[in-house]
């Protein structure tokens, strides 16, 4: 790790608060969007971007925060990468090697923070799948929440209750520090049921909103007093870690020794140290579909609709179309969201059921509860257009830079035809160009490789015919991603 940073208050800390973002969650209750293959951080559910990228833009580098640390799995790396990306944000990406709950996670990148930027720089610790309706709001909240983090404090962002949510957990606040809305945290307590909700607010609980702020230092030494068993593993794991392919992974073997433990069991639950800012931000955890119908733009009937919708004579519903028209009649508080290949229909005040009706889904091994149609690679996506016997048609595209595996196929021959852009072919020892409106052909067994060296997307029609078309019938000889 590097012993000096530009921009650094000295040995101590930065001067910046470093943003740290979780971005490992699965959201199945937002199915049949989100899914394991593609879960909601990276879906744009509430605005144009993802909610992992407006979760950047709300903590973006400037002259409250330095440039971001993401904890990603594995199988997440390349959206958490190239959604940063996109939005010209240069992020350190971790990569956690197994799931371990937010505790080790969270513990390794602050371990990382006090070792590259020294143990006094504070971290905002962020959910890659919340909504902030105000972001200026949450920043000055997190100003304050600095001042008082500086005193050797973890700060918890306490949101003032619009109603008795049961989905949330709540924070009953202490003694009054200052006069901005900061207290001593007495406890935090889990999930009520709606009558004790209904009397957490006229006490004057809040929402825990499970973003926090903390001296990466102070993070550290209560961890070792009350789990040093995962803090062990932590900094053995930060340790350990080797740069690849411009992620920082951290050493499997020390990490998957920690404990799978949350951070507020860990640690928050159980210190001295904490304190809590109350914010008004608008502020949604978007854990299920009536949260997104809560903050949607409604009509005068109280319906938000999403995508291709109409509705007639309807009150009070959530549609979301991502492909098909959704036509309905009479509606009075229905949630519809349509995909491609899934649809889901239900009364609004069961979304919380949605997790169960997924574990259904799963016992029965459908696949739509795992993958989309479109099924996303670091090096673009491919979608399945029509599948029969024997053959199967596909569209392919490849991003600007995009190198496929170098391949081949036991049971499967393909025809290439491009639509968009250029393809750069490998087959056996040749290697060339196939333009918009020609096409190649990759017999059975044929080592091949297919890149766009181009500046726009390359699109491609690819037509598989064989005795076997399943996925799994590739044998890669080199791959620059490192996939199995």
């Amino acid at each position: 790790m590097p012993s000096s940073v530009p921009g650094n208050s000295g040995a101590g800390g930065h001067d910046l608060i470093v943003p740290v973002i979780l971005a490992g969650g699965t959201g199945t209750r937002l199915w049949p969007l989100s899914r394991t293959s593609l879960p909601k951080q990276f879906l744009p559910l509430a605005s144009k971007n993802t909610l992992y990228q407006d979760t950047l833009l709300r903590s973006a580098p400037g002259p409250l925060f330095a440039d971001p640390v993401v904890v990603a799995n594995e199988e997440f790396r390349f959206f958490a990468q190239r959604q940063a990306s996109a939005i010209g944000i240069r992020a350190t990406v971790i990569l956690e090697p197994a799931r371990r709950d937010s505790a080790p996670a969270l513990i390794a990148a602050a371990c990382y923070v006090a070792q590259t930027y020294g143990p006094d720089t504070l971290v905002l610790a962020l959910a890659s799948d919340h909504v902030v309706l105000d972001p200026e709001s949450f920043r000055s909240t997190v100003v304050i929440g600095a001042a008082v983090a500086r005193q050797g404090n973890i700060v918890t962002f306490g949101v003032e209750p619009t109603e008795p949510r049961t989905s949330y957990g709540y924070i009953r606040v202490g003694k009054q520090l200052d006069d901005r809305g900061v207290f001593e945290v007495d406890s935090f307590v889990e999930k009520p049921d709606r009558m004790t909700a209904k009397r957490y607010l006229e006490a004057g609980y809040l929402w825990n909103s499970g973003n926090f702020l903390f001296p990466a230092g102070l993070l550290m030494g209560e961890a070792e007093l009350f789990e040093p068993a995962i803090a062990d593993a932590a900094r053995s794991a930060v340790a350990g870690a080797t740069s690849d392919l411009g992620f920082l992974r951290l050493d499997p073997v020390a990490f998957k020794s920690s404990p799978a433990k949350s951070i507020d069991f860990a640690v928050l639950e159980r210190t001295r140290h904490a304190a809590v800012v109350r914010g008004s931000f608008g502020w949604s955890d978007v854990g299920s579909w009536d949260a997104l119908h809560e903050i949607g733009n409604a009509d005068a009937d109280g319906n938000v609709t999403i995508g291709a919708v109409t509705l007639l004579d309807s009150s009070n519903s959530f549609v979301r179309s991502e492909g098909p028209l959704v036509a309905a009649i009479g509606l009075d508080g229905i949630s519809v969201i349509a995909t491609d290949d899934a649809m889901l229909v239900m009364p609004s005040d069961r979304s919380q059921d949605v997790k169960e009706l997924v574990s259904r889904l799963k016992s029965a091994k459908r696949n739509e509860v795992d993958e989309h149609l479109t099924i996303h690679r670091p090096w673009g996506t491919y979608q399945t257009v029509c599948r029969g016997d024997r053959f199967q048609v596909k569209k392919i595209v490849v991003e600007p830079g995009g190198v496929l595996s170098l391949q081949k196929h036991h049971h499967r021959a393909e025809h290439w035809i491009v639509v968009r852009g250029t393809a750069e072919v490998t087959l056996a020892e040749r290697k060339f160009t196939v333009n918009e409106n020609e096409s190649t052909y990759i017999p059975i067994g044929g080592v091949h490789r297919l890149a766009n060296p181009g500046r726009i997307p390359l699109e491609l029609i690819e037509v598989q015919t064989g005795s076997y078309l399943g996925e799994d019938d590739i044998h890669r000889f080199e791959d620059i991603y490192q996939r199995a």
